[in-house]
C-alpha cells in the first residue's frame, strides 16, 4: 500500500475543517413516524416493518444517535476523486470505500440495477388521479412530508391498501429521498405506490444510495450545509470500516442484528473524533467480493483509474 500512489485528499493533513455546527438532516422525522404507527392498524404496521423496506422503521425505533462530528471529520478525509457515487477516505495510510457494495451490506436494500431507474414507466389511472386527490396533491407532483402526515391524520375510513400506501410514501418521502419536510417528491417515483408490489420490490436502494451521493458530492465541507437523503446510513458504515472505533464510540448491540445497519444504537458528537479517527490501527477498507463484481454499474458515473487501482493492487492483480 505505501508503493501505491492514491488521490490527494480534498484538506491537507491537519487542515481538515473543523465543523461550526451540526450536519443538518431531514430524515428520520419523528413526526411523520409518529403519525405512521398512529395511523396504520397493528396488523399493517406489522406488515411495512416486515416488508422489504421496514429496516427503514426498524432504524427509526432504535431512536439511533447521531454523531455529526464523526461524520463530518470522515467526510474531510475523503479522497478527492473523479467518481460520483463512490467515496475513498483515508484512515492514517488505509483508504476505505464507501460506494453501493457497502450501502446494500449495511442495510439489506434492493440496489439491482435497472435502466430508467429515476423514471420507470407508469401509467396514469383514474385510479391514481383519485388517490392523488384524495391526498390534495397535483397529479403532476408527488407528495411531500407534510401533505402525507396530513393525509395519515384522516385515513381512518380508507382502504387497507390506500392506508398502505400512506405508509410506503412516508417511507419514501421520510427516508429514500430524505428532502425537506415541505419539499415534494418525484412523481415518476411515488406513482409507483399505486402497485404494492411492484413498489416494494423496487430498487429503493440504488435511488437512496443516489440521493445521498448526489447531495455530498454538492457540499461545501468549510461551511454549515444540510444532507438530503440518509445520511444516517454513513455514520454506521463508519463504525464498521473502523471496527475500534465502532467498539468504542457505537454502542453495539449484542447477537449481531440484521442487516447491519441496526448492530449499532449510535452516540452524540464528540471533540475527540478526529484523533480517534486517526488512531484507528484495523480498518475495513471496503466489502469484499469477486473481483469482476467490485465496481457498480452505476448510470452517468466518471471513470477514475488511480481509484480502480487502490482495489486492484489490494487484489494483489496488477495496476492499470
Amino acid at each position: 500500500m505505501d508503493s501505491l500512489e492514491l488521490p490527494k485528499k480534498i484538506f491537507t493533513l491537519g487542515e481538515e475543517s473543523f465543523p461550526i455546527k451540526s450536519i443538518a438532516y431531514h430524515t428520520d422525522n419523528s413526526k411523520l413516524f409518529s403519525v405512521v404507527r398512529d395511523a396504520l392498524h397493528d396488523d399493517e404496521y406489522e406488515e411495512l416493518k416486515e416488508s422489504r423496506l421496514g429496516v427503514f422503521l426498524k432504524f427509526k425505533e432504535m431512536d439511533f444517535g447521531w454523531a455529526s462530528r464523526l461524520v463530518h471529520y470522515m467526510l474531510c478525509f475523503q479522497l478527492n476523486i473523479k467518481k460520483k457515487y463512490e467515496l475513498w477516505s483515508l484512515v492514517g495510510a488505509d483508504p476505505v470505500r464507501f460506494s453501493l457494495i457497502e450501502f446494500e451490506q449495511l442495510t439489506g436494500l434492493n440496489c439491482e440495477y435497472i435502466e430508467h431507474l429515476e423514471n420507470p414507466r407508469c401509467e396514469v389511472t383514474n385510479e391514481m388521479a383519485s388517490f392523488w386527490e384524495r391526498i390534495g396533491v397535483s397529479v403532476d407532483a408527488g407528495p411531500s412530508s407534510e401533505q402525507i402526515i396530513r393525509a395519515l391524520k384522516r385515513c381512518q375510513e380508507w382502504s387497507r391498501d390506500d392506508r398502505m400506501r400512506l405508509g410506503y410514501l412516508a417511507i419514501f418521502s421520510g427516508f429514500i429521498e430524505g428532502r425537506k419536510y415541505s419539499s415534494a417528491t418525484r412523481a415518476s417515483l411515488a406513482r409507483l405506490v399505486m402497485d404494492l408490489e411492484r413498489f416494494e420490490n423496487y430498487p429503493w436502494g440504488r435511488v437512496a444510495f443516489k440521493v445521498l451521493m448526489d447531495s455530498l458530492r454538492a457540499k461545501d465541507f468549510t461551511k454549515s450545509y444540510t444532507v438530503d437523503g440518509f445520511i444516517q446510513v454513513f455514520q454506521v458504515w463508519i463504525y464498521h470500516a473502523l471496527p475500534e472505533l465502532g467498539a468504542n464510540y457505537g454502542n453495539p448491540l449484542p447477537n449481531r442484528p440484521s442487516p447491519p445497519l441496526l448492530a449499532f444504537k449510535g452516540g452524540k458528537g464528540r471533540k475527540c473524533f478526529k484523533d480517534a479517527i486517526s488512531r484507528q490501527t484495523r480498518v475495513i477498507n471496503y466489502v469484499e467480493k469477486n473481483i469482476e463484481e467490485m465496481f457498480p454499474k452505476c448510470d452517468n458515473d466518471k471513470e477514475d483509474v488511480s481509484v480502480e487501482n487502490i482495489i486492484q493492487v489490494m487484489f494483489n492483480a496488477p495496476p492499470n
